[in-house]
């Protein structure tokens, strides 16, 4: 199958790239760059440096077949500072990319939502059918495109699927192949822990530890970057006309940030300074999801736990140290 993924570039994008390159598909990565890496496009795969506004319509027009939607602004913080940046590019560029599937009559496509479109849930495990009340116009962009999926599924027939993911983490190797995280800015909380372990950073901040939770720390969802790959690809085969899928993908259960840091001393065998600070606004106790829907209806399951997370993340990490 000749696929489009578009954000291929980046870290999720890629690992998914890689695993369709794996497969056996003929895989298009459309990516800006904006926050992607040119060599995180994997061997096998065919790269156009672009974005979605200019490039869709000719890349689909050349016998794409479906396409996996990565490409966003990301950042929750810089969201709220520039609001539209995020609705321009976010849901702006996601129509444009609609309207050319429309036009060239590509009509499957798997797109990767978030768990921020929740914002801060009443009840845990988060459900599908929770309602969505998103915080920042990151998650409200995101919520925008999932409806936009609706309604072109309704109207235009459309088979879509919308994967909200909660925390992604780990690094993916196959083949002398290797992907992993490494944002220009990161917030994610495994690799500023490593960043400290590899002597990057001098300190990690733990914000809040009097939360209503065992060790008052915040307790977050955490899957491998690897089973989401997979979740993709069951996603891909599960597309159908007219209707519009929406899974969550967690381990459904969770970890809580100061035992993701005991998780990472322990794999590294550093110290890692850390520092409490004060909570963060907005910051929810618990956030975890429940993934009965897509465990039932497609059959994926969650296969690699904390542990191997941070492992293959601080491979990751020690081998572009040791490249440098």
């Amino acid at each position: 199958m000749r696929l489009l993924v578009t954000g291929g570039a980046g870290y999720i994008g890629s690992v998914v790239a890689a695993r369709l390159v794996a497969g056996g598909h003929d895989v298009v990565v459309l990516d800006d760059l904006s926050t992607g890496h040119a060599d995180a496009v994997p061997p096998g795969a065919t790269f156009v440096h672009g974005d979605l506004r200019t490039s869709a319509a000719p890349v689909l027009a050349g016998g794409i077949e479906a396409v996996l939607h990565f490409a966003a602004k990301s950042l929750v913080g810089e969201s709220v500072a520039n609001p539209a940046l995020y609705w321009s590019h976010n849901l702006g560029g996601t129509l444009a990319l609609l309207e050319a599937m429309r036009a060239t009559g590509v009509r499957r496509i798997v797109f990767s939502s978030t768990a921020a479109t929740y914002g801060e849930p009443e009840t845990i495990p988060v459900r599908e059918t929770d309602p969505p009340r998103p915080t920042s116009p990151y998650g409200a962009s995101k919520l925008a495109v999932d409806t936009a999926l609706a309604e072109y599924s309704r109207m235009h027939g459309f088979a879509a699927v919308s994967l909200r993911y909660f925390n992604v983490a780990g690094a993916y190797r196959e083949d002398g192949l290797r992907l992993g995280e490494r944002h220009v800015t990161e917030t994610h909380l495994i690799p500023n822990v490593l960043a400290v372990a590899a002597g990057d950073r001098d300190e990690l901040q733990i914000f809040g530890d009097d939360y209503p939770t065992d060790d008052g720390s915040c307790v977050r969802d955490y899957i491998h970057v690897t089973d989401l790959a997979g979740a993709h690809l069951l996603a891909l085969d599960a597309c159908t006309a007219g209707r519009h899928a929406i899974y969550n993908l967690g381990s459904g259960s969770g970890y809580s940030n100061f035992e993701v840091l005991a998780t990472c001393r322990e794999v590294t065998g550093a110290m890692i300074a850390s520092r409490v600070t004060g909570r963060r606004a907005g910051d929810p106790a618990v956030l975890v999801a429940s993934s009965e829907l897509i465990g039932r209806e497609l059959g994926w399951r969650p296969e690699r736990d904390l542990g191997v997370m941070v492992r293959d993340a601080w491979d990751f990490v020690s081998a572009r140290k040791a490249a440098r």
